[in-house]
């Protein structure tokens, strides 16, 4: 059974950067569009960025844009998200997710009730 791990979160201070990974064990991801979403005290899950299976489409929420790079490396079945600027307003739970219910999807979905796969989620809190 694939299992989605994510890892990379911590504590630091506005304006550092982090680097998450999302690593999938137990089968591929490769084929599947996939996602990173977050969710702070108090607030319901939201999209931060996705990423089409080939890794050549990408959108990102408005308040993460130009600071956020999502990739990834199917050769290695793992995805990533570079957080660079990072500010108080950040600080949330992140999630990695992947939409299996359509392989190859041209568009990957922003909605997370569309992505079917979850890992545990890793903590990202920045400090002002």
């Amino acid at each position: 059974q694939v299992q989605l791990v994510e890892s990379g979160g911590g504590l630091v201070q506005a304006g550092d950067s982090l680097r998450l990974s999302c690593a999938a064990s137990g089968g591929t991801i490769k084929n599947y569009a996939m996602g990173w979403f977050r969710q702070a005290p108090g607030k319901e899950r939201e999209f931060v960025a996705v990423i089409r299976w080939s890794g050549t489409m990408t959108y990102y929420t408005d308040s993460v844009k130009g600071r956020f790079t999502i990739s990834r490396d199917n050769a290695k079945n793992t995805m990533y998200l570079q957080m660079n600027s990072l500010k108080p307003e950040d600080t949330a739970v992140y999630y990695c997710a992947a939409d299996r219910k359509v392989p190859f999807k041209v568009v990957p979905s922003t909605d997370p009730y569309e992505y079917d796969l979850w890992g545990q989620g890793t903590q990202v809190t920045v400090s002002s």
